[in-house]
């Protein structure tokens, strides 16, 4: 596959009439959240498939918080 650069992409798709512009940017939104449904669903499943294998251990109310927290301070 012969991979492009978005500056080379851009250049292309303003070489479309406005309408299919457009029509690009609807299609392009569309593959993108689903691409984002099927990475949600793959979490999921795996999520799911290590819950059954007992990955998980049981947490009081105060631990999952504190984990919840703990986490989204590790994602700033």
């Amino acid at each position: 596959m012969n991979a492009i650069t978005l500056d080379q992409a851009i250049n292309t798709a303003l070489q479309l009439p406005p309408d299919q512009q457009d029509m690009l940017i609807d299609i392009l939104s569309k593959r993108r959240i689903e691409h984002s449904r099927q990475e949600i669903m793959t979490d999921a499943r795996q999520t799911i498939a290590d819950y059954r294998e007992g990955l998980f251990k049981p947490l009081s109310v105060e631990e999952a918080i504190a984990e919840l927290h703990r986490a989204s301070e590790d994602d700033e």
